[in-house]
């Protein structure tokens, strides 16, 4: 398939294409102007998103792709997100953004799970679709998601399940008609629950934080924030070797410390704060007792010092050399003309101090978004910060009076998480308690008849119940859903025939090798009376066949009576009475005594005692029996008796 030749894409990064939906296939270079010019107008439409965004390891970048293949020319890239996986989900907003605003332009979004965008919305997709199915069918388009339908007749708009299109087969349907490719509301639904947020949700996630650093740190964040990324990276990934710069301290000396306040992404953060570390004794960095107001930001100070260390010691490029200017790009000019034309320097005199600050961010966006894919601000962060430290003045006396004035610092108390909250987290995820987005919060009345609804033992024994009788196969077995829109079919030949294989009115279906004997030994020459007689005895022989099974599971009850087995299930009451009764009688035979033993069983209450005993010896933890219970929507409490 075409999706087995595509290039391997790493675990934490994801891959992006925009194109034309009506492109000429005839002048390829008109196509790339358009493609070119359409660049620009991205870049400068989404540049106020970008400009004080923090990625955790590589920023959103686009550039063009001529044709290759089957796959036209068009706009792509790739960016590696790290640990931060909303570093995807915003690129997804982005790619919306865009195809919303140009309404000329597709995107597809993939990366090493492949359309990560259908796992998202698994439990609302059709039947047919899966990863074999959807290579080249998912697309966004005009803000929506669209998805190739299945065509199963000829005229029906789509494609057939068992084919892969061509990239521009695909766009030539989805432009077509784009109506019958929308995706049902129940999966553009669940994508919108999880880009819930956006762009607002930008600042959400950013965290800041009163920080002690060397004052030539403080000076590089005041310019370039983004950079903390790759310190954070740096120190949270650092080895024996990588300390060994960190001994003397020589770019970022202790002893020139100030009180900054610094912006974090959470994820940022949270790699920061959570890790224990002792600075060496030889560094300089000492820290004031734990009790000390001020502990926490000497200690992330130090942390952070010690990764804008490492970097520049990895930092391998002469201070004579310096980064290209973005102005020898041929499309900054046009980059800096769709700027203007947003608005984007906000009628600031050109020359002005704030002017030069929003040309530094352009500059240094337009640096991180349109170059190839060995720029150097990815591969040597380092020499970004030798950079930026050579090119600023800075007075210490100055920083320190800033200290005086700094915003306060936001709460962490979001790294704490109470087990209530990580499980309606995971009900959120999971597709539970979530009907438009939003979450009513129980009252203690209602949560307490919720839970005793959950609890029910009659709604344990019917859910596994529909969950045997749900469909399976050698892919898995699939959960009952109790909100199925689906509408009810009934296939009276089904029925039939599925009546005639139990009551055997057809003797080619009788699955007995006596039967088959038997009809060996009458021989081939059947006249006309005896067809007629066999004709007649249709039913008796049905009636032989069940009565033959019935015996046979008889036997079989009889040879496990001898053993343990039966032991371990529940009898109900009624069977043990007459257990009873026979065991007291004297002058019962051997053989009606084991008659009256062998009794049915209780199938549900050895079902959820089973159930219940395999719970409790997971102590608390996850494990088959809680998960299938989950799986199912069934909530069952903690074991409250701790013998």
């Amino acid at each position: 398939m075409d999706f087995l030749k595509r290039p391997p894409i790493p675990e934490d990064a994801v891959q992006y294409q925009l194109f034309l939906v009506h492109p000429d296939p005839s002048d390829a270079e008109a196509h790339e102007r358009v493609l070119q010019q359409i660049l620009q107008n991205i870049l400068a439409e989404i540049a106020p998103l970008l400009m004080q965004y923090i990625w955790q390891h590589q920023p959103f970048n686009l550039r063009y792709h001529p044709e290759k293949g089957d796959v036209p020319a068009h706009l792509g890239g790739v960016t590696q997100f790290g640990d931060n996986v909303e570093d995807e989900w915003f690129i997804v907003y982005l790619l919306k953004h865009i195809t919303q605003t140009f309404s000329d332009v597709a995107a597809v979004v993939y990366d090493n799970d492949g359309q990560f965008l259908l796992i998202e919305a698994a439990e609302h997709l059709p039947k047919w679709l899966d990863p074999d199915s959807s290579e080249n069918r998912v697309f966004l388009f005009r803000g929506e998601l669209h998805i190739l339908p299945n065509r199963t007749r000829s005229g029906e708009v789509g494609w057939p399940r068992n084919s892969v299109p061509a990239v521009g087969q695909a766009l030539e349907v989805l432009h077509s008609h784009s109506g019958s490719c929308l995706a049902k509301q129940p999966i553009r639904s669940a994508l919108a629950r999880r880009l819930d947020g956006y762009p607002d949700k930008i600042q959400q996630n950013f965290h800041r934080a009163h920080c002690y650093v060397p004052a030539g740190i403080a000076v590089v964040l005041s310019r370039r924030p983004d950079l903390i990324a790759p310190a954070v990276s740096a120190f949270y990934l650092r080895d024996p070797v990588d300390l060994q710069a960190c001994r003397t301290f020589r770019k970022f000396p202790p002893d020139t410390r100030v009180l900054t306040s610094l912006k974090f992404t959470r994820c940022l953060y949270a790699q920061l704060q959570q890790q224990s570390f002792v600075p060496d004794r030889r560094s300089g960095f000492t820290l004031p007792a734990r009790s000390h107001p001020q502990y926490r930001a000497h200690e992330l100070g130090m942390k952070l010092a010690h990764g804008f260390e490492i970097l520049c010691s990895k930092s391998g490029q002469s201070s004579s050399e310096k980064e290209a200017s973005v102005s020898s790009n041929p499309l900054w000019r046009g980059f800096l003309d769709s700027l203007r034309k947003n608005g984007y320097f906000k009628s600031e005199l050109e020359g002005s101090v704030r002017y030069k600050d929003l040309m530094t961010s352009a500059e240094s966006f337009f640096r991180q978004c349109v170059t190839s894919t060995h720029r150097p601000d990815i591969q040597n962060p380092g020499q970004e910060v030798m950079n930026v430290l050579e090119d600023a003045s800075y007075s210490l006396e100055e920083l320190k009076n800033q200290e005086a004035h700094l915003p306060p610092e936001d709460s962490d108390a979001w790294l704490d998480i109470s087990p209530q909250e990580l499980e309606r987290l995971l009900e959120e995820r999971g597709g539970r308690g979530v009907s438009d987005g939003t979450r009513k919060t129980p009252q203690p009345d209602e949560e307490l008849q919720e839970e005793e609804a959950g609890y029910s033992l009659i709604a344990v024994t019917k859910g596994m119940k529909n969950f045997i009788n749900a469909t399976s196969s050698h892919e898995g077995a699939e959960i009952p859903r109790s909100c199925l829109a689906e509408p009810f079919s009934f296939d009276p030949d089904a029925v039939t025939s599925a009546l005639d294989r139990l009551l055997g009115s057809n003797d080619d279906e009788l699955d007995s090798d006596d039967f088959e004997d038997d009809d060996d030994e009458k021989g081939n020459d059947v006249n006309d009376d005896e067809e007629v007689q066999n004709g007649e005895s249709q039913e008796q022989t049905g009636a032989e066949a069940l009565d033959n099974l019935r015996k046979y599971m008889d036997e079989m009850d009889q040879e496990l009576q001898s053993t343990n087995i039966g032991k371990s299930f529940t009898q109900n009451n009624r069977a043990s009475n007459k257990a009873d009764a026979s065991k007291s009688s004297s002058s019962a035979t051997r053989s009606e005594l084991v008659e009256d033993e062998i009794q049915p069983l209780d199938v549900d209450l050895n079902l959820v005692s089973n159930l219940l005993e395999s719970l409790a010896s997971q102590a608390g933890l996850a494990g088959p029996a809680s998960n299938l219970l989950q799986s199912l929507g069934i909530h069952i409490p903690p074991d409250a008796d701790q013998s």
